[in-house]
């Protein structure tokens, strides 16, 4: 099998680190710019993030299966990237804009910019996934495609929490709602050349049956296709913990540790996740795809705890955060290209291709739910004992802090850790599958002709 070309491969990195430039900034600030800039009440806050990602998360199943019926000279789902990529820059400006409304108007406003954002996001970020299939039909090589888009995810998250603050304070000069303002446009600029970058670069080789596409039978691949429901089942718990503890960062470091300097350091040591992600396709030549999967899960829970024992003592925290990042960047890395190979298998036992609506569920759709979970339940929680923004917190509302910084997340890894106990079985068909499906491939190609 022929190694995929660098350039193919920093240009699917592109694509994550596009969607990041922008949603980033949604998933680690939207919640303190709605409750600390744009003063809306902090349970409300969290219920407009967990409305608004179930309402646009019933689009995940729609544009999967739009994407399986897109024909075009381009592919099936690169020329996405061409015809999204603008709508979501623009609507990823608006999400942070402060226009002077009413109570109920700031609400209203807020919702529906972040449910278009939404909208937009998974219609753009789906083919970043559903591609990975069509890019090669090989699943040593889809780890590596895998590894290169968690490098430009990490990379994208890296510059957004290392500049936006920064950026805000600067350009705001202690405006926060006109920092935010002039800085959005800045990483939505960004995220428009990138996906350009990837639209051009990136080409699609593995052809899908033709009864793939169908509406109706494009569910036809979810129909006994366990190893896609247990891949969606953990990436689903695990957004839930990884969104509830980076939305509740900012408080933690603010309020509990009194360091609200170090949030922008704090959020860019993310990046040191690369340090064990970069080594996976290695990795996987010494033990199961499940097993790095699972130790990455354990080692989540652990940085939880560690970090709970580590307080108040700062740089014992950051050390914790550190251990906690590496072990998520394995936890939130594998699932991409097991997703990839669950394609494989509905096509393997049903016949039918449906890499848009396999991954527009599993990925963007339990992204997005688990996200909107994750960040409405630290709001919720520390609404319930008493948080008030911008001032100083009771005793109460400092143990609600550290729970959706430290107890919900730690809760939420152990919950995804348990469905992949159950995975290995499927790793070790893999083989067996990817031989059918090229017999299955030569045959048809003879008939065609």
């Amino acid at each position: 099998m022929n190694t995929i070309p660098q350039s193919k491969r920093l240009s699917y990195a592109a694509t994550d680190t596009a969607g990041q430039l922008v949603f980033a900034v949604i998933s680690t600030y939207l919640l303190y710019f709605y409750t600390d800039v744009y003063g809306i009440p902090v349970g409300i806050a969290g219920t407009i993030l967990l409305v608004a990602r179930c309402i646009d998360g019933i689009d995940a199943p729609v544009w999967g299966m739009i994407l399986d019926k897109t024909r075009s000279r381009w592919g099936r789902y690169r020329p996405w990237f061409l015809w999204l990529c603008g709508p979501y820059a623009v609507f990823g400006v608006l999400t942070f804009l402060t226009p002077n409304l009413s109570a109920h108007g700031k609400v209203l406003y807020s919702a529906a910019t972040y449910i278009v954002c939404g909208i937009l996001y998974t219609g753009i970020n789906t083919p970043v996934t559903a591609i990975l299939s069509a890019l090669t039909p090989d699943p040593n090589q889809r780890v590596m495609l895998t590894t290169y888009r968690m490098i430009g995810s990490k990379v994208g998250v890296l510059i957004v929490n290392a500049t936006a603050l920064p950026l805000v304070a600067l350009l705001g000069q202690g405006n926060d709602k006109r920092g935010f303002m002039l800085t959005m446009p800045i990483f939505a600029a960004g995220a428009v050349i990138m996906f350009l970058l990837a639209f051009r670069n990136l080409e699609e080789v593995v052809e899908a049956p033709k009864n793939s596409g169908r509406t109706l039978g494009s569910f036809g691949a979810i129909a006994g296709n366990w190893p896609w429901m247990i891949i969606a089942s953990s990436t689903f718990l695990f957004w839930i913990a990884y969104v509830s503890r980076v939305s509740a960062v900012i408080y933690y470091f603010t309020y509990k540790l009194g360091r609200k300097d170090l949030v922008p350091l704090v959020n860019s040591l993310d990046i040191v996740s690369l340090s064990a992600v970069v080594f996976l396709p290695w990795l996987c030549r010494y033990t199961s795809k499940r097993n790095l999967w699972l130790m990455g899960l354990a080692g989540s829970i652990a940085g939880q705890l560690l970090m709970y024992f580590a307080e108040p003592s700062v740089p014992a925290v950051l050390a914790s955060w550190i251990f906690a990042a590496i072990a998520g960047g394995v936890a939130m890395t594998l699932p991409f290209s097991l997703l990839s190979d669950s394609v494989d298998y509905g096509e393997w036992k049903t016949g039918i291709r449906s890499a848009g609506l396999l991954t527009a569920i599993g990925a963007a759709l339990c992204f997005k739910a688990g996200s909107g979970i994750g960040g409405a339940l630290p709001a919720w929680t520390m609404a319930a004992y008493g948080y008030v923004p911008k001032a100083h917190q009771t005793v109460s509302a400092l143990a609600g802090i550290e729970i959706g910084f430290i107890w919900l997340p730690a809760i939420f890894f152990a919950l995804a850790l348990l469905p992949t106990l159950f995975y290995s079985r499927y790793e070790a068909m893999e083989p067996r599958i990817r031989q059918d499906l090229d017999q299955r491939r030569a045959l048809a190609a003879i008939d065609k002709a």
